[in-house]
């Protein structure tokens, strides 16, 4: 499933109809469709975030929501575990907990997100 959060209202976006068709989108597609099944039984979904700027794939763990950033220009993939309220100091709304550099075919980066997540107890 795909959805789309702007100005703070979450909708889904459906197929071909209203789904972008950026590289980013197009990306975050390609690696979604390549992870294993535990990770797609999770709840894994492409998220098109315009207030905080980044495309990802969100999976719901039991330790809470992380998403996989895919990256819009030189960079890594960020696997950020997101919180459930901002910080009331600085305003955080997640922590970077991993970084997997640009360099691996989509497979790879859909492997590594999901070797990531079940050894640090994320899909237990």
């Amino acid at each position: 499933m795909e959805i789309k959060i702007k100005k703070g209202k979450v909708s889904r976006v459906f197929g071909g109809i209203d789904a972008p068709m950026t590289p980013i989108a197009i990306q975050a597609r390609v690696i979604a469709n390549l992870l294993p099944l535990e990770c797609q039984r999770r709840g894994a979904d492409i998220v098109h975030n315009q207030d905080s700027l980044y495309t990802g794939i969100r999976f719901n763990t039991k330790a809470g929501a992380v998403v996989l950033e895919i990256p819009r220009a030189s960079g890594s993939y960020l696997l950020v575990h997101e919180f459930i309220e901002p910080d009331k100091k600085s305003k955080k709304t997640g922590k970077v907990i991993h970084q997997i550099p640009q360099l691996y075919s989509p497979s790879g980066i859909a492997l590594m997100t999901y070797e990531f997540l079940r050894t640090r107890g994320f899909l237990g």
